[in-house]
Parts: C-alpha cells; structure tokens; sequence
C-alpha cells in the first residue's frame, strides 16, 4: 500500500494516507514534478502509459510522483526519474512550489502541494513501459503552440505550469 504525504496549504506535515484514498478524498498531499531540458534547450516530454490509473496517454513532464515518507522531495525527485525513464540525474535545481486542484478521470481527484524539479541531462531515456508509453524531446515554442492548439494531449498540471517552467528555465 503505497502512502502520500498529506500536507497544510504551507506544506506543513499533517499525516499519511493511502495515495488512492488521498486521491478518492481529495486531500491536499506533496508531489513532485521533474523537467530535464537537454543541451539543445529542448524539454524531455513523455506520454504516460495507456495503464496508468488516471490521465493515461497524455503527454506531460519527464516524471513526476508523490513522495514517501520519511523521503525528501529531491530524493524522490531522482528516484522517480530513474524509475520512470531510466536516467540518473543528481543535478536538479528547485524551481517553485504551487498548489492546484483538479478532478480527474476515474473520480479522482488531484490535490497536490507540487515541488518543481529542473535538470538537464542528454542522457538517453530508457522508459519503464508501464508508467510510460513513449518520449519525445519538444522546443519550448513548438509546445506551447501544440498545448494551445491540443490541449486534451496533455496532464492538467502540466498545462497550469509549462509556462512557469520555461520562465524559469530562460532566468537561469
């Protein structure tokens, strides 16, 4: 049984839950989100596999995950992007935080206080196939007009923070 840690709105600790309760209940718990840019400024996007239990096949971050107890967010930051595209990555910078909620297919709803995680790494992914279908690297133009012309592609919290990201990305 896979826990998330629930979190106040300052992302002070107030207890675990089971992650699909967490996700059935709608309760505000940490997660993380990773984007790796390689040397050509292109962003490692991937399409979550058909599997998953919500937002399968859409297009979104490089990983993303929630993390376990006891774990630091840059910690489970590494651990998901070696779990889900075979790249070891030490090397993330802290972007930003935020908060979003959205309901989902399946009555799910996300709730989540998100770490965001850049890095760079022209490393080749190797994709676990059952958390990811396929990958592709994109320029930040050519994606914002595709997320604009074809939103349904992609993760609603990818769409609330790409922008954010490549923000980011062109001050550091």
């Amino acid at each position: 049984m896979e826990k998330v840690i629930l979190v106040d709105k300052n992302d002070l600790v107030v207890g675990e839950m089971e992650k699909m309760d967490a996700h059935i209940k709608a309760k505000l718990h940490r997660a993380v989100s990773v984007f790796i840019f390689n040397t050509d400024k292109q962003l490692l996007l991937q399409r979550r596999a058909l599997s998953k239990y919500h937002s399968p096949g859409l297009w979104t971050n490089t990983a993303c995950t929630h993390p376990r107890p006891n774990e630091t967010n840059e910690n489970a930051a590494i651990r998901r992007l070696r779990e889900e595209m075979g790249i070891d990555e030490s090397k993330l910078t802290k972007a930003f935080n935020f908060i979003y909620k959205e309901k989902l297919d399946n009555e799910l709803t996300e709730y989540e206080f998100d770490h965001v995680f850049v890095g760079f790494s022209d490393a080749t992914p190797v994709p676990e196939p059952n958390e990811v279908c396929e990958f592709k690297y994109v320029e930040a133009k050519t994606l914002l007009e595709d997320v604009k012309k074809s939103p349904q592609n992609y993760t609603v919290w990818f769409k609330k923070i790409i922008e954010r990201v490549l923000h980011f990305t062109e001050q550091n």
